[in-house]
C-alpha cells in the first residue's frame, strides 16, 4: 500500500470529525454563544462596509478630487498597508487583555476614521484619513474571528467560519445597497456612505459592551487571580510566552503569511476595481454596475457559508482547492461577455468561488496558529499579506492604462481601459499561486485550542499547555477566590 506525503492527506480521519449533528449543536447554543458569535460577524461586517466605501465610489472621488482612478487607488494601498500595524496593536491587546474592550475600542476607532473621511476637504486629507482608518480596521479580523469562534463547539466551527468570513460580503452588499440608494438621491454624494457606514459601526460597538468577555478568558483570568497573579507578572509571562511562540512557529508564521497573500491578492484582484471594470470596459452605469455587483456579493455569501459548511467534513484544503478551481473554471464568463446578464452570473460564480475559498479561511488559521495566540496570530498574518497585496487595485489601474480596448459609448467608438483582460490575468495567475501553497500548508482539524492555556498563563506559548480547571465552571473559580480573599 502507498503512503502519500502529509500534505496530500486531504480529508481529515474519521476521529477527527465529531460524529454530532449541526441542528442539534445548534439548538444546544446558550444565548450568549449566539450574542458573540453574531457580534464577532457585526464588527467583521461594519469592517467591510468602511473599506468599500471607496471602492463603490472611486468615480465620485476622482471628480470630487480632480484625481485620476489610479491616484484614488492609493487610498485602497495606504488602508491596506496600514492594516497590519493595527492588527499587531489589537492582537495583542486581545491576547493579553480579552477579547471584548479591545474589540469595542477597535470599532469605535473604525467609526471615527469612517466619519472623518466624510468630511475631509482635500486629497491629502483624504489620503491621511484612510491610512489612519486602516490602522483601526486591521486589528478587527483576528478580534472577531476569535470572539465569534473560540466560544461554540467544534462540531459548529466550520459552518460558523464560512457564515463569519461571509460578514465582508454582506458589508460590501450592504455599502452596494447605501450607494444604490441613499448616495444616488443625496446632495452630499459619496460623503453619505462613509458617514451611514460610521453611524452602523458605532452600533457594533454599542452592540458588544453590552454582550460579556469571552468564556475562555473569563476561566483564564478566575485561575490566575485564584493564583494570586497580579497585572505586572502576567505582562511578563506574556512577553516571555510570545517569545517561546515566535521561536517555535516562525516557519509557521511565514507560511500564512504567504498564504494570506494568496488570499488577499484573490478577494481585492476581484472585488476592489470591479464597479469600475463594469463601468469603464463594460460601459455600464452606475446603476447597472452597482447591482451586479449586489448580485456576485450574494454569490460571495453562499460559497463562504456552503464550503464552510462542508471543509468540517472533507477538510479544509481540500474545500479550498475546489473552490479554487471553481474560481479558474469561471474566469471566462467573468471577462468575455458584455450583457448585464451573462456578466452578472460570472461575477456570482466567481464569488462563490473566491468567497468559499474565503470561508474556510478563519476557522483554518484558528486551527493552524499556536492556540494561546489566536487573535494574534491570525489576524497578524492575515494583515501582512493585506500588506503585501496592497497594491493589487493600482496594479489592475496600471495594467489598464496600458491595455486598451475599444467599445461603443453613446454610439461612438471609444478607446478605454481594458480592466477585462488585466483582472482575468491577475486572477488566474493568484488562483494558481493559492492552490500550491494550499496543498504543501499543514491542517489541524477539529483543534480543541478553547482546551489552551491563554498567552498570559506559564507555559501558554506550548502547543501542549492545556488549561487547568477547564471543565470547572467560572463561577466556582470565583468563589475559591472570594474565600481565599476573605481568609486572609
Amino acid at each position: 500500500m502507498v503512503t502519500l506525503p502529509p500534505f496530500f492527506k486531504f480529508i481529515p480521519n474519521r476521529d477527527q470529525v465529531s460524529n454530532s449533528d449541526i441542528i442539534p449543536a445548534l439548538r444546544g447554543l446558550t444565548f450568549v454563544q449566539w450574542a458573540q458569535f453574531w457580534s464577532g460577524w457585526l464588527a467583521w461586517t461594519c469592517d467591510a462596509l468602511d473599506f468599500f466605501s471607496v471602492s463603490l465610489t472611486v468615480p465620485l472621488l476622482s471628480k470630487q478630487f480632480g484625481r485620476s482612478t489610479g491616484a484614488i487607488t492609493t487610498a485602497i494601498t495606504l488602508t491596506l498597508l496600514f492594516r497590519s500595524v493595527g492588527a499587531v496593536i489589537f492582537g495583542i491587546l486581545s491576547d493579553r487583555f480579552g477579547r471584548k474592550w479591545p474589540l469595542i475600542c477597535n470599532l469605535i476607532l473604525c467609526c471615527v476614521f469612517s466619519l472623518g473621511s466624510g468630511f475631509v476637504n482635500t486629497f491629502s486629507e483624504f489620503l491621511a484619513v484612510r491610512s489612519l482608518f486602516g490602522i483601526a480596521m486591521g486589528g478587527i479580523w483576528g478580534l472577531a474571528a476569535s470572539t465569534a469562534l473560540e466560544n461554540l463547539p467544534v462540531e459548529l466551527r466550520g459552518l460558523a467560519s464560512g457564515v463569519l468570513q461571509q460578514g465582508y460580503a454582506v458589508g460590501y452588499l450592504i455599502a452596494s445597497v447605501i450607494n444604490l440608494t441613499l448616495v444616488a438621491h443625496s446632495s452630499h454624494t459619496w460623503r453619505t456612505l462613509f458617514w451611514t457606514g460610521a453611524g452602523i459601526t458605532f452600533f457594533a460597538a454599542i452592540l458588544r459592551v453590552c454582550i460579556p468577555e469571552s468564556e475562555v478568558f473569563l476561566r483564564a483570568k478566575a485561575i490566575e487571580r485564584a493564583k494570586g497573579t497580579n497585572t505586572t507578572e502576567k505582562t511578563k509571562i506574556f512577553l516571555k510566552e510570545t517569545k517561546e511562540m515566535l521561536n517555535r512557529h516562525w516557519k509557521l508564521c511565514i507560511y500564512a503569511v504567504l498564504l494570506m497573500t494568496g488570499f488577499n491578492f484573490l478577494s481585492h484582484g476581484s472585488q476592489d476595481l470591479y464597479p469600475t471594470y463594469l463601468e469603464t470596459s463594460k460601459g455600464f452605469s452606475t446603476h447597472d454596475a452597482t447591482v451586479a455587483t449586489i448580485i456576485g456579493n450574494c454569490g460571495a455569501i453562499s460559497g463562504g457559508a456552503i464550503a464552510g459548511w462542508a471543509s468540517q467534513y472533507i477538510g479544509r484544503r481540500l474545500t479550498i482547492v475546489i473552490c479554487v478551481l471553481l474560481v479558474g473554471l469561471f474566469i471566462p464568463l467573468w471577462i468575455i461577455p458584455s450583457s448585464f446578464s451573462a456578466l452578472a452570473a460570472g461575477a456570482f460564480c466567481i464569488q462563490f468561488g473566491v468567497q468559499g475559498a474565503w470561508g474556510v479561511i478563519p476557522i483554518q488559521l484558528a486551527e493552524m496558529s499556536p492556540p494561546a495566540f489566536r487573535a494574534t496570530f491570525p489576524g497578524v498574518s492575515y494583515q501582512l499579506g493585506n500588506m503585501i497585496s496592497s497594491a493589487s487595485a493600482q496594479i489592475e489601474a496600471t495594467g489598464g492604462n496600458n491595455l486598451r480596448t475599444t467599445i461603443i459609448k453613446d454610439g461612438v467608438p471609444t478607446n478605454v481601459a481594458d480592466y477585462a483582460t488585466v483582472q482575468g490575468i491577475l486572477i488566474g495567475v493568484v488562483a494558481a499561486f493559492v492552490l500550491v501553497v494550499t496543498i504543501v500548508g499543514p491542517e489541524n482539524h477539529s483543534s480543541h485550542f478553547e482546551k489552551h492555556k491563554t498567552a498570559f498563563e506559564e507555559g501558554g506559548g506550548r502547543d501542549d499547555a492545556y488549561m487547568e480547571d477547564e471543565q470547572r465552571p467560572v463561577s466556582e473559580i470565583h468563589e475559591e477566590v472570594d474565600e481565599k480573599s476573605s481568609s486572609v
